[in-house]
Parts: structure tokens; sequence; C-alpha cells
């Protein structure tokens, strides 16, 4: 059974930084993407962040890019975001997904329960 764990959300000042985890359990790193989305209020869920699990090809959103990096530690099966220079439209919920391809929700198979950032001007 696959289990991913998020950790690291909070509030944050613009222009602060938060460093969100993914633990993955019960998965297998392999020819697929895990990946960061997230969803406001009112508002459908996007991808913001991916990594290929063999080598480490990433993707972002366009209004990441830059600011954001996504990473792995494959002995510890966890997938992390660092998040730099955050703004108040950063705010969401953020989940971590984990078995798809590219940014495309629809694509994951796994997801976590998500974790909150809140970003203030």
């Amino acid at each position: 059974q696959v289990q991913l764990v998020e950790s690291g959300g909070g509030s944050v000042q613009a222009g602060g930084s938060l460093r969100l985890s993914c633990a993955a359990s019960g998965y297998t790193y392999s020819s697929r993407y895990m990946g960061w989305f997230r969803q406001a209020p009112g508002k459908e869920r996007e991808g913001v962040a991916a990594i290929y699990g063999v080598g480490g090809r990433t993707h972002y959103a366009d209004s990441v890019k830059g600011r954001f990096t996504i990473s792995q530690d494959n002995a510890k099966n966890t997938v992390y975001l660092q998040m730099n220079s955050l703004k108040p439209e950063d705010t969401a919920m953020y989940y971590c997904a984990a078995g798809g391809w590219w940014l495309l929700p629809a694509e994951y198979n796994y997801w976590g329960q998500g974790t909150q950032v809140t970003v203030s001007s």
C-alpha cells in the first residue's frame, strides 16, 4: 500500500521560504514522476513541479520557475519542494503525488493528504 505523507507547510510573509517534504512508503521509484500540486479555494488543482524517478529530470510550472526547486533523496524515499521568494498567490493546499506523468494531475495514481501553505503580503 502506497502512502505519501507531506510536511513542512505553514504561514510565511511574502518573500519568505518554506521547504515541503513528502515521505513515501510502499512506492518504488520507477519510470514515473513524483510531483507537487496545489489547489487554492475555488480553483482547479494545478501542477507545480515534478521529478522523474530515474535520473531526476524536473519540470516546473511557469509561475514557479526560478523560485521553487524539487529534489529527491532516494535513500530516504523522500521528495522535497524548496520554495523561495514566496508570493501571496502561492497560497494553497499543496499535495504530493506519485506514479504519474509530468504535471498532469489526472495521470497520478497516489496522493498525499496535503499541507497548507499561506503567504501573507
